[in-house]
Parts: structure tokens; C-alpha cells; sequence
């Protein structure tokens, strides 16, 4: 669905869109409601007319009112009350299921979205949205059924039944309404405002809570208890105090809306009780008038209170349509088409990538990875191996250059086809709360189990996966917490190997492996890369000496490209780093710890 950009912060025009783009599709449902609630409203305005008939007859005596009155008061309240069941049901289906299909949208909107966008708030921030934010949302679509539009049809009702028994003392009662509408207002402008800035620090709030308790054992091992402790009683203090200024705001409208009905109420009185001791008005008038104006109130009061309550919904709906309207900018062209791969040759023509305007990743990258061969690259942190690595399957594009696979620009190629082709293998390693054969088969669905139990034997998980107390159908728990390390390392890799792409990415793919497992893995992996392109970052040298090409990289640049005897004899900067891990690895040995 295309999405226009909201131009006005208003809250009409954010209704308006909710309304185009998730209300509408339910307005079979919403009518039948809508009747409903002219039912409620039409009951409710006939009890001021039934009181007064009621003791306008007493007073003439007219004993059948006896009969007939109470009959007609079970009928009207039976037919009201089943039309408020009725009401309350729908509104309740409408408004879970839209709820339901906004947070989904958001979602495949947050999976669809670049590592860039993803980037510039926390999980837990996004988390947050779909509790706190649709919280006041639910609130809101619930409220405009039950109090803007039933109780504004019950208070219609109710001042036509008023206008209708004395237009004069109606006049004199809505005196009040244009004094008390102008503070409402105001109150519902600072609630909007203040809910914005409330929902903003409690989505950085539980993003500080989800660091610290994710860094526990950093925070232990540096005994920083005290001073994460001392950042989350700010950061809730503040989210008490937004919310406290918040309830402030909504406590001033409940005074403000009974003071304002008081003095309706007390002139009503005033002029009734003249009429009617003067003998210009029935005991019947007196009565059936203040109930309907007593009835009028309770309305009267909601619709005031609402105000406040599409204030922060409108907060909300604004940062969740904002971020809808945000377009990823890694797309596809319109004229996009499979990629085709028939050598796997990847060519970096001038590169230029950069995060930050203040931050290049890469200047001029010209390097070319020959097809079936392996293309190692080597630098120190910072000099932008990940960087290329993540051009290659479009996580990020480039600035200024190209980049082509058999001489197709990837910019050119669906996402889907492209992907398709390439196996990443890294050391973040990504596990899903799922069964250990679940998350080896992500990487083809539609796996048999045997061929899921072959790429884990060629990854050196088999053996492991087989003596977990359920095997393959075992939980790995959220991000794999259920296993160590180098296991979470080692069924990444298996899926990997279940892929089978013609294009292998591979980011110090055996780190987190003991050095046994590294041996088993690190055979297997040269079988999985013979006859297929490889892209490898290793931050071991010796794991890239039987690379095919070495790409040196230093500040975003290839400075040196060879195999690793040619970049020693040179005495470049790979010979410096080559020197500094023998030098490392020496000392760890003399140390008695394991150079690997």
C-alpha cells in the first residue's frame, strides 16, 4: 500500500488516515454499531420524556400510568441494554483486530527495513512501541466507539429531549460549555505534548534495561552495579515524572467539567423552582428536566475527559506512521531481474561507502574476487573488512561505484534471487528461540531431516546436537542461551552448509571454536569452498596463508594484494602484521596458553 507522508500534526487528519488505511475495510461491522449506538442514544433521551409523563399523570391521577409506565420503562431499558452488549462486542472485535493487523504491519515493516534504520534505536525501543504506543491507541478506538460517538448520541438525544421541554432554561444551561471548552483544549495540547516525550524515554529507558541486563557479565566482572543501578533510577524517575505531569494535566479536567456542570445544574434549579412555585410549570416538567440534565452529565463528562485521551493516542499514531513512511533504501528496481550465476566472479569497481558523513568505511575500492577461488581479507579493526563483506548481499549500498556478480550491477537484481546466492557465515552468531533443526534449516527451507543432520556433521555439530536430551528437536532458548559458544558458532554453520550457495561470505567463521573443533570445522569448510567463490576476513593470518588472493586493507583502501609469501617478501604492512601475531602466538606459547 502506498503510504502519503503526514504533513499536519493535528489529530483530525491522523484519524483520518487511520480511518483510509485500517478502519474502513471493517465499516460493514462499524455500521451496525453506528446503529446500535442511535438505539442507546434514542433510549437514553426517552427516559426524561417517560419521567415526565410518568408524574404528569400521577398528578392527574390517572391510575392505568401504573399499568403501562413500569411496562415501558423494562422495554426501553431491555432494548438499551441489549444494544449496549451488542455495541461493546463489535467494537471490541474491530478494534483487537485492527490493533493486531497494525502491529503486524509494523513488524514486517521493522524486518523489511535497512541495518541503517534498525540501527538508529535499540530492540527494546522498538519493542516498546508495540506495547506502550498501542496501548493509547487500543484506548483511543475504544473510546471513539463507547464516548464520542455513543455518548454524544446519547447527549444529542438527550438536549433535543431538553429543547424539547424548555428551550429557554436549554440556552441558559449551555452558558457554561464555551468556559470550560477552552481550558479542555489546553490541557489536551500540553497532554499530547508531554505523552510524545513520555513514550520517548520510556522506549530509551527499556533500551537501557535490556543493555544493562544483556551486559551482566561485564557489569559483575567491573562490579558496575552501582553505576547501572544509579542509571536506571534516572531514567524511571524520569518516566515517573512525565507521567505524573501527565496525570496532573488529566486531574484538572475532572474538577474543571463538575464545577462547570454545577453551575448549570444550580441556575437549572433556580429558574425551574420559580416556574414551578409561580405555577408556570408541573412538578412533571421540574422533574423529567433535571433528570434529563443529570443524565446529560455523565456524557457531557466523557466527551470532555476524551480530549485527552486522542491526545496521546494521536502522540502515538504519529510515531508509528512516521516510521511506516519511512522507505528502506536499499529496494529494488521496478525492472529488476533474477540474478544469474554461472562463474561467481564478484568485481568491486570504486567503491565509496561511509555510515556517518563524518565516517568513511571505504574510498575507491577496486578489487576484483575471482570466481572459485578464495579472496582472504586482512587489516586491522576499523579498516573496513565488514563493510565490502556486507556489500556483497546488499545489507548496505554503495555511495559512489559498484558492485557486480558475472558482471551484473546487484543493484540491478532482486534482493530475493541475490540472497539466494550468497552463505554468510560471521562471528555474531543469530539463533532463534527454535529447535536446533529449525534454525540449521533456515538455511533451505523445505530441508529433509537427513540432509539437515549431514550439513551439522559436516560443521562438527552432529556429534554434539546428539547428546542433548532432545537432539535435533532441542530449544536453543532466546539467541541460543541454552548453548555455549563455539556450539552456536558450530550450527550457524551448518546452516551454512545446508545452503549450498555458489557464494560463501565468511567472517572469522571457526573463532569461537576449541581448537579440536576448529581442525574438524576448518577441513570441512575447505571442502564446502572448493569450486566456489569465497569472501574470508580472518584476523588470524594463519588461517588465510592458502588463500588464493590476499586484499590488505587499510583505512578503507586495498594497499597491498598477493599471496601470502609474495606480501611478506614485500615487507608491507601484512609482513608488520604478520610479525606482530608471530610474535603474539610466541608468547602465548611461553606462556602455556594455546596460540589458536
Amino acid at each position: 500500500m502506498a503510504r502519503r507522508p503526514l504533513l499536519r500534526g493535528d489529530t483530525l487528519p491522523l484519524l483520518g488516515r487511520l480511518w483510509r488505511e485500517w478502519l474502513s475495510p471493517h465499516r460493514g461491522t462499524l455500521a451496525v454499531v453506528l446503529v446500535l449506538i442511535a438505539i442507546v442514544g434514542a433510549a437514553t433521551g426517552l427516559y426524561p420524556a417517560l419521567i415526565k409523563a410518568a408524574f404528569d399523570a400521577f398528578d392527574h391521577k390517572d391510575t392505568s400510568a401504573l399499568a403501562y409506565g413500569p411496562l415501558i420503562v423494562i422495554a426501553v431499558t431491555s432494548v438499551r441494554g441489549f444494544a449496549l452488549f451488542g455495541q461493546t462486542v463489535l467494537t471490541n472485535r474491530v478494534v483487537t483486530r485492527v490493533e493486531a493487523d497494525m502491529q503486524a504491519a509494523l513488524y514486517g515493516h521493522l524486518i523489511d527495513s535497512d541495518l541503517a534504520q534498525l540501527g538508529r534505536e535499540s530492540p527494546a525501543a522498538f519493542t516498546q512501541r508495540f506495547t506502550t504506543d498501542f496501548a493509547f491507541i487500543k484506548e483511543a478506538l475504544t473510546r471513539i466507539s463507547t464516548v464520542l460517538l455513543r455518548d454524544l448520541a446519547m447527549l444529542i438525544a438527550l438536549v433535543i429531549a431538553l429543547i424539547w421541554m424548555d428551550p429557554l432554561l436549554t440556552l441558559a444551561a449551555a452558558v457554561t460549555v464555551p468556559f470550560v471548552a477552552g481550558p479542555i483544549g489546553r490541557i489536551g495540547k500540553k497532554l499530547r505534548r508531554v505523552s510524545t516525550t513520555t513514550q520517548e524515554q520510556m522506549g530509551a529507558t527499556a533500551s537501557l534495561i535490556t543493555e544493562s541486563l544483556q551486559g551482566a557479565r561485564v557489569a559483575k566482572t567491573y562490579a558496575l552495579e552501582g553505576y547501572l543501578k544509579g542509571r536506571a533510577t534516572e531514567a524511571l524517575d524520569e518516566v515517573r515524572r512525565l507521567k505524573m505531569k501527565a496525570a496532573n494535566a488529566r486531574g484538572r479536567l475532572d474538577p474543571l467539567l463538575e464545577v462547570g456542570g454545577g453551575f448549570a445544574v444550580a441556575g437549572v434549579l433556580v429558574l425551574v423552582g420559580q416556574r414551578v412555585m409561580s405555577g408556570d410549570r408541573t412538578v412533571g416538567d421540574f422533574t423529567g428536566y433535571v433528570a434529563a440534565l443529570l443524565l446529560a452529565a455523565q456524557p457531557a463528562r466523557a466527551l470532555g475527559t476524551l480530549n485527552a485521551i486522542l491526545q496521546e493516542a494521536a502522540a502515538a499514531l504519529t510515531r508509528y506512521f512516521a516510521l511506516m513512511d519511512e522507505a528502506p533504501t536499499i529496494r529494488e528496481k521496478a525492472d529488476a531481474r533474477p540474478l544469474s550465476v554461472t562463474r561467481g566472479e564478484i568485481r568491486f569497481e570504486g567503491v565509496h561507502f561511509r555510515y556517518r558523513p563524518d565516517a568513511p568505511a571505504l574510498e575507491g575500492i577496486d578489487l576484483v574476487v575471482p570466481a572459485a577461488s578464495t579472496t582472504a581479507l586482512v587489516g586491522r579493526s576499523g579498516s573496513g573488512k565488514s563493510s565490502l563483506l556486507n556489500l556483497v548481499p546488499r545489507l548496505h549500498d554503495v555511495m559512489e561505484g559498484r558492485v557486480l556478480i558475472d558482471g551484473q550491477d546487484l543493484r540491478d537484481v532482486t534482493l530475493a534471487s541475490l540472497r539466494a546466492h550468497v552463505g554468510v557465515v560471521s562471528q555474531e552468531v543469530v539463533l532463534f528461540d527454535d529447535t536446533v533443526a529449525a534454525n540449521i534449516g533456515f538455511g533451505r527451507p523445505g530441508a529433509s531431516r537427513a540432509e539437515i543432520e549431514e550439513a551439522a556433521r559436516a560443521a562438527a555439530a552432529h556429534g554434539f546436537i546428539e547428546r542433548l536430551g532432545e537432539g535435533y528437536e532441542f530449544r536453543v532458548g532466546p539467541s541460543g542461551g541454552r548453548l555455549s559458544g563455539g556450539e552456536r558458532q558450530r550450527i550457524s554453520l551448518a546452516r551454512a552448509f545446508l545452503k549450498d550457495a555458489p557464494i560463501l561470505l565468511l567472517d572469522e567463521a571457526t573463532s569461537a571454536l576449541d581448537s579440536e573443533s576448529e581442525h574438524l570445522v576448518q577441513a570441512a569448510l575447505e571442502r564446502l569452498m572448493r569450486g566456489r567463490t569465497t569472501l574470508v576476513i580472518a584476523h588470524r593470518l594463519s588461517t588465510v596463508r592458502e588463500a588464493g588472493r590476499i586484499a590488505v586493507l587499510e583505512a578503507g583502501r586495498v594497499v597491498e594484494l598477493g599471496r601470502h609469501d609474495e606480501l611478506v617478501a614485500a615487507g608491507g604492512t601484512y609482513a608488520r602484521l604478520h610479525r606482530l601475531q608471530l610474535s603474539d602466538d610466541s608468547g602465548a606459547v611461553r606462556a602455556g596458553a594455546d596460540p589458536a
